[in-house]
């Protein structure tokens, strides 16, 4: 069977299919900051008349889902863009890790990092955002009895000929998809980003079972 594009012409159509997706995501993106406004307007409007409290809570929902998916859609538009890196070279992962860990701060999240220094050239900045996200979607992915089955997080070098960090959040369930390659939710949608980082630092993130891994390159 031909194929009706060329595999030239069939990259050059996903490309402009891709800009003009950022673009219908960009412009719906305003429309719901428009939504955002009348709804805060009308909340004021009812924070000032003798309105049932439930009516201002259900506003305030409103407003709340509204900002979610604004967030969400910036993402997605983020996603669709090259990512541009400002490296430093000299960097430990290890620390990167550790301040990451200390910001989930959550008691089924365990931290099991390697003491040794594992330095690389990273954008500390989006690496770091990367790895939160990654962590924070892990929780979603919690064994039950959280507390004697936490999600593992362990950094070592890796065991193979390359010069390679590898990250692993272990004791995951419920993970029978690629999170770094799907849109099901705030969390997800992060990941993916998440992912398209790490692949630009040149290393790799994927799932097996119950294990999402992340590995980047050494310079030492």
């Amino acid at each position: 069977m031909v194929p009706i594009l060329s595999r030239t012409e069939d990259k050059g159509t996903l490309q402009e299919l891709g800009r003009a997706s950022i673009q219908i995501v960009h412009d719906l993106k305003n429309q719901l900051n428009g939504l955002k406004l009348y709804a805060t307007f009308l909340r004021k409007r009812l924070e000032k008349s003798d309105r049932p409290e439930d009516e201002l809570e259900t506003i305030s929902k409103l407003i709340s889902g509204l900002d979610r998916a604004a967030v969400d859609l910036s993402t997605i538009v983020e996603y669709g863009r090259k990512v541009e890196l400002k490296t430093q070279p000299g960097l430990d992962i290890q620390k990167i890790l550790r301040s990451v860990c200390a910001s989930v701060g959550q008691p089924e999240f365990v931290c099991d990092l390697d003491a040794s220094a594992l330095v690389g050239e990273f954008d500390s900045t989006k690496l770091t955002d990367a790895l939160k996200w990654i962590s924070a979607g892990t929780l979603r992915y919690l064994p039950n009895g959280t507390e004697t089955l936490p999600i593992t997080v362990k950094l070592k070098r890796s065991p193979d000929e390359k010069n390679h960090a590898e990250i692993e959040w272990a004791g995951l369930t419920g993970l029978d998809h690629d999170p770094f390659h799907s849109f099901a939710g705030t969390d997800e949608i992060r990941m993916s980003l998440a992912g398209k980082i790490i692949e630009a630092h040149g290393g790799s993130a994927s799932f097996a079972g119950e294990r999402v891994v992340v590995t980047l390159p050494l310079s030492e």
